[in-house]
Order: structure tokens, then sequence, then C-alpha cells
């Protein structure tokens, strides 16, 4: 059985994620610990006793999210399961960088500060109210390009995310992202929603925050991952460490394309995914694109003990 280790973006958090890990195992603790140093803060104590709100903020999110799912590698790689059990690596937006982590790519605590800096320059790109994005669901790819394009009228609005065969969501401007969705509405999607995001990702809005971490990322070492990465923006194998720095930058204003990644690795033979770290959302599109993918989420110490198990 050929695997490969996704791993969750932004929208995955819970207050308490990881906590049950870091108590089991002194080395997902240990990433807890490395990360609070790393950002001269606490952050695990948010994680796991703070409130959800605060947590959601963009700069919060992202490096929490990426240590829960550290946490869960090395509590794998304390039951004996390294990155070497699967053929490859990849992560959904943020999730990208706790891919590149876990592949032994970027270190933990330049991964902490790089996802702290994404985090505040995606919110700081645009003004809070301006941009928006809508979940369409019920519409193909295409559909939805021409949906973004019509609804433009000289402002911002592009396919943002394809994250499977019935949902793409679109980003741009306020206005223009309201009118998609009324527009998708009335082209037959089943529904249109504007969703709880506090900034336009992935569209050409974030281009300040897109020089930002070509800032932050020239001053970082970046190793060949251990396993290839499936980037978000070309939805193919990468190795190579400047490509791997020039797509995350690219990462920042262009598309997920999760569906073409995933048709990808189950092209290159891959039959089974581990969903490392918070949530299931992953799997879920997942089984929408390709049923014959099994799909297993590994975010608590139960679930490592079954993945150790069933292999």
């Amino acid at each position: 059985m050929s695997r490969a280790f996704v791993f969750p973006g932004q929208g995955a958090q819970t207050i308490g994620m990881g906590q049950a890990l870091a108590e089991a195992y002194p080395a997902a603790k240990a990433v807890f610990d490395e990360v609070d140093a790393a950002l001269g803060e606490t952050l695990s104590a948010l994680i796991w006793d703070g409130d959800i709100e605060t947590l959601t903020l963009t700069q919060n999110a992202q490096p929490a999210l990426m240590a829960t799912s550290l946490a869960a590698m090395r509590a794998l790689e304390a039951e004996g399961v390294g990155i070497d059990a699967a053929i490859f690596v990849a992560g959904h937006s943020l999730g990208e960088y706790s891919a590149l982590c876990a592949a032994g790519s970027i270190s933990l605590s330049d991964t902490a500060r790089l996802l702290r800096t994404r985090g505040r320059a995606m919110q700081s790109a645009v003004p809070v109210g301006e941009g928006a994005m809508a979940a369409v669901l019920g519409l193909d790819l295409d559909a939805v390009r021409a949906v973004a394009e019509e609804a433009a009228q000289g402002e911002v609005c592009q396919a943002a995310n394809d994250n499977d065969p019935t949902q793409v969501v679109v980003s741009g401007a306020k206005a223009a992202v309201e009118r998609a969705a009324e527009i998708a509405k009335a082209k037959g999607a089943k529904r249109a929603i504007m969703l709880p995001v506090s900034a336009p990702f992935h569209c050409a809005l974030m281009r300040p925050a897109a020089e930002v971490m070509a800032e932050a990322l020239a001053g970082v070492e970046i190793k060949a991952p251990a396993v290839p990465l499936i980037a978000n923006v070309r939805a193919e194998a990468v190795s190579d460490p400047d490509m791997i720095r020039a797509l995350l930058v690219e990462q920042v204003t262009g598309a997920v394309r999760w569906r073409e990644s995933v048709q990808y690795m189950a092209a290159q033979g891959v039959t089974e995914t581990w969903e490392i770290g918070a949530g299931k959302a992953l799997s879920g599109m997942i089984r929408k694109i390709d049923r014959a993918i099994a799909g297993r989420a590994v975010g608590a110490p139960d679930d490592v003990t079954a993945a150790v198990e069933a292999m």
C-alpha cells in the first residue's frame, strides 16, 4: 500500500488540539515547547486553554495548526513510523509548511517563525472588510472560473481553492465575491457560502504578503525533503530547495490545486492518505476526489495507535 501524509490548513483549528498528544508523548510536547520558544510566547497555552476567536486569528492559527501536525508526526515517529512510511507529503495552504517541516526540509523553529510572519502579512495585506472568500458548492472549476470572471467587473475575483469536484472557493474584493456568490447560484450552484475568514487568501490582493514571504524565505535554509512534496500551485512533486522556496512565495497569491494534487498522487500509485494533525477536512475532500483512496486521520493518541497497528 502506497501512502501519502497530508497536512491540514486553516479552519481545522480547535481549542485543545494536540494536548492529548503532548501529554502522551514527550516528543510531541517538545514540539509545542520549541514553537513557544521560537515565537517568544506560550502559543501552546492559547491552543489548549485560550478562546477560539483568538486562536482563529491568522497569525495564531497558522503556527498552531503546524505545531499540532508536527506533534502528531513526532508521536508516530516515537512508535516507529517515520516520514519514509509515505511516498509523498502534501499540505493544504499553510499545511504545505507543515509537510515540509515533517519531511525535514525546513526546521521546526524556522517553520513556526515563517508561519507567524505569513499570518501577519496575509492579515495586513488587505484592510479588514475589503476582501472576502466564498465556497461554491456544486459547480466545477471551469464553471467557477467563468463565474469569477463575470463577477470581477474590474475588481479582483479568482478561483482560489479547487478543493474537490463539488467545492471551489473564490477569493477577492468583497463586493466582487458577493456578486460571484449570486451569479454562481443563478448558474446552478447548490450553495454559495460566504466564509468567515479575515482576509481574501490565494488571490492577487495578497501580493504584498507574497513580497514579505519572498524576503522571509530568502533568509531560511531549505533542504530537499526526505520524500517529495506535492506543491499546491503545481499539483505535482517537487524536491528541489530553490523550486520549493519559489513556489512557497507563489502560493500566497496562487490557487491551491488540491483536487489535481490528489489526482496526481493517485496516478503515482497512492492508495492511502494519513491526515496528520487537526480535523478530518482533507480526508473528506479526498474521498470526493477519488473513492479508491483510503483515508485516515491521525490527530490523537488513539489515532496514532490505530495507524501503527494498521500498517
